[in-house]
């Protein structure tokens, strides 16, 4: 007898946020993470239509993102009615997240942050002296 392995946060996240909108689109962000530093490496959006998705298929679709990385932010919309937005409102909001991002890593926070094995994050800042 196998016994499935414990659902990972992602996993429980997900869910939660589908059943919550009925579906969704996801606006991803992939990022390096260094000792004291965080860098925007790749993004791209989705959209969420069924709660089937789990951590080990989206780190799967992320190996063949061309870059290391060490985390993964992800922003939800949904649209006014429930369920995904279009691709071009997707495209123009990843792009404006991506500029908050690049001025600030503390959006990263205002999101959901998870480790390349499915855990939440949270990220402070530094002092340095």
């Amino acid at each position: 007898m196998s016994k499935s392995p414990r659902p990972t946060r992602f996993d429980d996240w997900i869910g939660q946020e589908f059943r919550k909108t009925g579906g969704f689109t996801a606006l991803v962000v992939l990022v390096s993470i260094g000792e004291l530093s965080i860098t925007p490496l790749r993004s791209t959006h989705f959209h969420v239509i069924g709660d089937d998705l789990d951590w080990t298929q989206m780190a799967g679709l992320f190996s063949s993102a061309g870059a290391v990385w060490d985390g993964a932010m992800f922003a939800t919309m949904a649209a006014k009615d429930g369920g995904p937005v279009a691709d071009a409102i997707a495209r123009q909001e990843l792009q404006a997240l991506a500029g908050r991002l690049k001025e600030n890593r503390l959006v990263l926070n205002e999101n959901h942050f998870f480790d390349r094995w499915g855990r939440r994050l949270r990220i402070d800042e530094v002092m340095l002296q």
